[in-house]
């Protein structure tokens, strides 16, 4: 999964974060979290939950098994991948992007102006 964390870090303005310990990756922009990486607690499968449209978010969970509704997250805005390689790395990548751009849209206009 390394192109993964590549591609998460590789997000402009980019930090990653442990505020949950050291087993999950909390990647933000500007202090806001748009992105997750780590292994679940119970069946330590590899996950990562990431922002979405709601209406996209329950699409996707219908169309791929991979993509679940995220637990301890707004469920109506995040999805948990479950990274089983079930899922296309293009489609993965591409969420990974759409999260990003949705959290920047939620930035004040003047932090957004400083980042252009």
């Amino acid at each position: 999964m390394e192109f993964l964390k590549k591609h998460l870090l590789a997000q402009r303005y980019c930090l990653v974060d442990y505020p949950f310990g050291r087993d999950i990756m909390v990647f933000k922009v500007k202090g806001k979290m748009f992105a997750t990486l780590g292994k679940n607690r119970i069946n330590h499968q590899l996950q990562l939950n990431l922002k979405c449209d709601p209406n996209e978010a329950m699409s996707l969970r219908g169309k791929f098994p991979a993509i679940i509704s995220a637990d301890h997250i707004s469920k109506h805005h995040w999805n948990t991948v479950i990274l089983d390689g079930s899922l296309p790395q293009a489609h993965l990548l591409s969420m990974v992007d759409n999260s990003y751009v949705l959290v920047v849209e939620t930035l004040p206009k003047k932090i957004r102006a400083l980042m252009d």
